[in-house]
């Protein structure tokens, strides 16, 4: 009975998930939850164009799937051995043939004209605000600023023994990405090594680092705060270990982190996020936690 009980409550939950997407709701999280089902919510019109798209997939394949049922219930009462004792002899059906042709195919052209809108529209952007190479190295990453004095800082996971109260384990970062909001960010990723991913759910960025290559995409973020992925393409032993920590602040912040990071370079000390704005970082942390 408990295993019973178990899998019908997984199966309310599969059943419920659209109900619980993060647009139903209009909460804000910018990391991974325990027991999250639904898409963490859009932080940038791409991935809310993500999430419109997953809707749609999504009753679409509810709708069949009832439909198809449905269907099957019917040919089980009405056309078993007891109900119907002479089969029909019926070979054709000219109408039926024409139908499930047709209909999967107007399905599929309604899923696709929406999905390579939305490959084109994540591919790059035509007037980036700010350029970033996003190097994966193993295990670490690397972010340069070209159009900012062509500066680079590396970013590595916080240790277990080393995290501060508020921050997130395998999450949070010594030195994070930092950006401006509303503005548009063209990532170029490549990798001296294996293959990576840089993958920011709340975002909607996901490009591959491919040892050899330069791949470009984009995001914006529209509000401050700290943004959480992870390379999502398994690239070794301390695959785990390889977060993402984008942290978007204002236009003013921005440049004021910028002139540091090139005062640090030029003083040959390392580069990355100022007490400042490392501060802030934890207090959003604890914003996320809570």
């Amino acid at each position: 009975m408990k295993l019973l009980r178990r899998f019908y409550a997984a199966l309310t939950i599969t059943i419920l998930a659209p109900l619980a997407m993060p647009g139903a709701h209009g909460a804000f999280a910018q990391a991974p939850k325990p027991w999250e089902v639904g898409m963490q919510p859009a932080a940038n019109l791409i991935k809310q164009k993500i999430i419109d798209l997953h809707d749609l997939v999504f009753w679409i394949i509810a709708l069949t799937t009832v439909f198809v049922a449905a269907l099957l219930v019917v040919v089980m009462v009405r056309f078993n051995a007891k109900a119907n004792p002479v089969p029909s002899r019926t070979s054709h059906h000219t109408g039926l043939e024409i139908a499930w042709t047709v209909i999967p195919v107007l399905l599929l052209v309604v899923m696709s004209i929406p999905s390579f809108r939305l490959i084109y529209y994540q591919d790059r952007t035509p007037n980036p605000d700010l350029t970033i190479k996003v190097v994966a190295h193993q295990w670490y990453w690397e972010y340069a600023y070209p159009d900012q004095g062509d500066f680079s800082i590396e970013s590595r996971y916080v240790r277990d023994e080393d995290l501060k109260p508020g921050q997130l384990r395998l999450l949070d970062v010594d030195n994070q990405m930092v950006v401006p909001v509303g503005k548009n960010i063209r990532i170029l990723t490549s990798s001296p090594e294996v293959i990576h991913s840089f993958f920011v759910p709340s975002l909607g960025v996901q490009r591959y680092a491919i040892p050899g290559r330069t791949i470009e995409t984009w995001f914006s973020v529209d509000r401050p705060g700290v943004y959480y992925g992870q390379c999502n393409q398994i690239c070794g032993a301390d695959h785990s270990k390889m977060p993402i920590a984008v942290h978007a602040v204002s236009e003013q912040e921005f440049k004021t982190w910028t002139e540091q990071q090139k005062k640090s370079a030029d003083a040959g000390a390392p580069a990355g996020a100022p007490p400042r704005l490392l501060a802030a970082t934890d207090t959003t942390a604890n914003q996320v936690q809570r």
